[in-house]
């Protein structure tokens, strides 16, 4: 058949097809990305200002993979501090040494890159990612994370005609230096700028309100059809009211569960919630619609100027949006958004990343092993300082992250001493941890003392939020709680004056971070880890790219991360390469 070829053509082939045999056989793919996040120009409300972007674009772009791929981004810090990027959700099994945070983490120096590498181990959902430190998620470097259903897989649903990222963030013209300065001063963040769609601005729904000269975000669509609306809110410190004029919002997932599927008109998402919403395309387009992000919450009379609005255009679409917003719901009204969370419930029927039902794991019949009342204050000065507290303690990051210290043995980096309740004491800064215990099944209550809403998050797990009321958490509200379908998510709202209780069962080992999403509470020190052992299987061991700082500073390499993107290509690639030069050789022998 190839006869007269050259000896190396033959080569060429016998390669390709041994490639295609171990592309076949292998187990999970791999999918790459360069990123370099840098500083770009940019105009959300209208005013030129400087925004985090990555690859140039600001929001950066979704990481779309399917359950179980192997993910690696090599990441470029173009900025003039250092950074790390967080994965929102991603539970890293066994294997924290990716989660890009401070306690996980050193930092990546200004002028360097690092090359993350996780897996995302049997996860579906809608995620996202942002950079962690010094308050520069409020200049952006943020972005979507999809995580597909493998085939074999069937989704809860039909399959959507489409799939659309929605990023909602509030906004402000101050630069994130800025903010931070102001934070650090005990100048609170106020009402935002505005609220931004996709990184854009709002439509000119009201002249006397928004300025012609701002670019704003268009969904488009074809009537008939149903597509998937996978909605961020990734802001700063604002819960945000998500809707659609005249469409209904079917609720499917959120944060890697599928939930029971409810319509709603319009929907709450507090800050570092992301939702799935299937929207159908049934309307007479007679105009385009208003897709409307407005503040919750905020004590402000300037907050009805920073309402964020794009639009929803049909193909068939006769005229531009036009007339009022669709109303929100009474500003003041928390319980009409505490009772919508409570009415947010897992789909027990529906696989997810596996084959088994969600509700296969029966959280309300497992004996509960410990108990922490994790109770917040306003900022308040500790040491002369402007801080924010967990139960009395105002986390305090050391400059070698407890990760590294606990691999090295380094003594006196932080405590395992995070106290089960509030402590009769004056509240300290101090470097304090929480003990887990393998496998343990942890109750976890947050008694928002604060004056506003404010959202926490656990990274490497999925937790059961299973009751959340008013007033003070007693062991009697116990009897309210959800023991059977609570949805599992990652991130759980708590109203000011309020309680939420969480489940978690610790099965996955290494060092997380319990936060605050709220930034100026988080920066503030409103934020501590759990520390999960397991005394038979160790997490991974310390990748071979870590970077060293704080005591471990001497192992640091000389040659380090400089620049230098890593130029391994994939298998995918090299097989396009040898099929490639294949036909060269045949091309070359017909000449």
């Amino acid at each position: 058949m190839f006869s007269g070829l050259p000896n190396y053509c033959y080569l060429l082939f016998l390669c390709l097809l041994l490639c295609l045999t171990a592309a076949s056989l292998a187990g999970d793919p791999y999918i790459y990305y360069d990123w370099t996040v840098s500083y770009i120009t940019a105009a959300p409300l209208g005013v030129k200002q400087q925004v985090i972007g990555i690859n140039g674009q600001f929001p950066g772009p979704i990481l779309s993979v399917t359950t179980n791929w192997n993910v690696v981004v090599n990441v470029k810090n173009d900025l003039d501090e250092p950074m790390l990027l967080t994965w929102n959700g991603i539970q890293q099994r066994k294997d924290s040494w990716q989660d890009g945070v401070s306690g996980t983490n050193c930092p990546i120096p200004a002028g360097w890159n690092w090359t993350y590498e996780f897996q995302v181990k049997d996860q579906i959902g809608s995620f996202f990612y942002f950079p962690s430190l010094s308050f520069q998620r409020a200049a952006g470097g943020y972005g979507g994370i999809t995580i597909n259903n493998r085939d074999v897989i069937p989704l809860p649903f039909a399959t959507p005609d489409g799939d659309i990222t929605l990023i909602i963030s509030d906004w402000f013209v101050k630069s994130h230096k800025e903010l931070r300065q102001e934070i650090e001063n005990g100048v609170g963040l106020g009402a935002p700028d505005g609220i931004l769609f996709n990184g854009l601005g709002p439509y000119r729904y009201d002249n006397a309100v928004v300025s012609g000269s701002i670019a704003y975000q268009t969904v488009n669509v074809e009537p008939g059809k149903t597509y998937r609306l996978r909605v961020h809110n990734v802001g700063v410190s604002t819960s945000l009211n998500f809707r659609i004029q005249s469409h209904n919002l079917l609720l499917v997932e959120t944060e890697g569960s599928y939930t029971v599927q409810q319509n709603y008109t319009s929907l709450d998402i507090h800050v570092g919630q992301s939702y799935s919403f299937l929207v159908t395309m049934d309307q007479n387009a007679s105009s385009d619609y208003y897709i409307v992000a407005s503040p919750r919450f905020v004590n402000s009379s300037d907050s009805s100027k920073s309402v964020g609005v794009s639009v929803l255009h049909y193909s068939n679409s006769q005229g531009p949006a036009s007339g009022p917003l669709p109303d929100p719901p009474n500003e003041s009204d928390t319980y009409f958004s505490m009772s919508q969370a409570r009415s947010i419930r897992w789909n027990v029927s529906a696989g997810a990343a596996r084959p088994n039902p969600q509700g296969s794991f029966k959280y309300g019949e497992i004996t509960v092993t410990d108990v922490f009342v994790l109770h917040n204050r306003p900022a308040e000065l500790i040491e002369g300082k402007w801080r924010t507290t967990l139960s009395g303690i105002s986390y305090l990051a050391p400059s070698t992250p407890l990760n590294l210290a606990q691999q090295f043995n380094i003594p006196g980096v932080f405590k395992l001493d995070f106290p089960n309740k509030m402590m009769n004491r004056p509240a300290k800064v101090d470097t304090s941890v929480i003990n887990g215990t393998y496998k343990a099944f942890v109750e976890i209550i947050f008694q928002n003392n604060d004056t506003t809403v404010q959202s926490y998050h656990l990274d490497g797990y999925a937790f059961f939020v299973v009751g959340m009321d008013n007033g003070l958490w007693t062991e009697n509200s116990r009897s309210t709680y959800n023991k059977w379908d609570g949805v599992a998510r990652c991130t759980t709202q708590v109203f000011p004056g309020a309680w939420t209780a969480i489940l978690v069962f610790l099965d996955n080992a290494g060092i997380w971070n319990l936060r605050a999403q709220n930034l100026d509470s988080w920066y503030l020190g409103q934020e501590t880890y759990v520390s999960v052992v397991n005394p038979e299987i160790t997490e991974l061991p310390v990748p071979a790219n870590t970077i060293f700082c704080g005591a471990l500073s001497p192992l640091q390499k000389d040659q380090a991360r400089r620049v230098n993107f890593s130029t391994a290509p994939s298998l995918t690639k090299a097989i396009k390469l040898i099929f490639i030069g294949f036909v060269v050789c045949c091309c070359l022998e017909v000449l």
